[in-house]
């Protein structure tokens, strides 16, 4: 979803794309206990009949379908996105981790015809249906994938992952707080589903849902040692969307944190912490 985490079914896609796969892989990697949570619980939900295949909806760089691919050692997983860029960068992964032969890729844009996936027993949409233009559209879609009995997981984000301390030792306090403000601004105009709550939807698609959990991920110092640079990629992203809504001195100060060579530079700094909350809708197709 090409946001801030993955790219998304139905999201925009610029000249950024190594930028962005760099952040989702980042992402992946700091919030990994996450990911593992969430999986375990669908390892859970579906113990009587472990799914074999596998559709991960707006896949980016394939955090989710590695994800599954580890918990679900006899399934093959398709990866759906509209960016050939995310998916080659994901193939290269799955090779890495001598999983390529259990995942195939498909570029498409789910705000279009839908590409024909067979069958499947599980599928993955993680921070991917906020970008279709009508999700109603596209859960009727997933429900008719699912095989009776499949399994549809929804993750969503409540905000975007925070890592600064209110006062930074310069400019005026508060300064994520007020691009985090900024960008809502924009996103509401822009991605009007985002933080929506998709349990009434889900029923609505015709979907059961059997689990609404949400996670709230708070990393402190000492932190791992990928978290600077994934506070460093995302304040990045976060100053493409919210620099002409800040002032020149809230700017200042933003460009300050991600000139990688000062000394207050995110890069360096003792202080940061990493918190995100994300929700797992999990629903069966009856």
């Amino acid at each position: 979803m090409t946001d801030h985490h993955h790219s998304a079914a139905g999201a925009s896609h610029g000249p950024d794309e190594p930028a962005m796969a760099a952040l989702l892989d980042l992402d992946a990697e700091v919030l990994h206990t996450f990911l593992s949570d969430v999986t375990s619980t669908l390892a859970g939900l579906t113990r009587d009949e472990p799914p074999r295949r596998i559709v991960d909806l707006g896949s980016g760089t394939g955090a989710g379908t590695l994800a599954l691919l580890r918990r679900f050692e006899d399934a093959e997983a398709t990866a759906v996105d509209r960016s050939p860029e995310l998916l080659d960068h994901l193939l290269a992964k799955a090779r890495d981790r001598g999983v390529a032969g259990r995942v195939r890729t498909v570029q498409a844009d789910l705000d279009d015809a839908w590409p024909d996936l067979g069958a499947v027993h599980l599928v993955w949409a993680s921070v991917s249906l906020h970008h279709l233009a009508d999700p109603d559209r596209g859960l009727r879609k997933i429900f008719e994938l699912l095989r009776p009995g499949g399994l549809l997981a929804v993750i969503e984000m409540a905000g975007f992952p925070r890592f600064l301390p209110d006062d930074i030792g310069r400019g005026r306090p508060g300064l994520e707080a007020r691009c985090h403000a900024a960008r809502a601004e924009a996103h509401a105009e822009h991605l009007p589903h985002l933080g929506a709550d998709w349990g009434p939807r889900l029923s609505r698609a015709g979907f059961a849902v059997e689990v609404e959990r949400p996670f709230t991920i708070d990393l402190r110092p000492p932190l791992p040692e990928p978290a600077a640079r994934y506070a460093h990629a995302s304040l990045q992203r976060l100053r493409s969307h919210v620099a002409e809504k800040l002032s020149s001195d809230d700017l200042a100060t933003l460009d300050h944190l991600i000139d990688s060579d000062g000394p207050d530079s995110v890069l360096r700094r003792d202080d940061l912490t990493v918190h995100a909350e994300r929700t797992l809708w999990a629903a069966r197709r009856p």
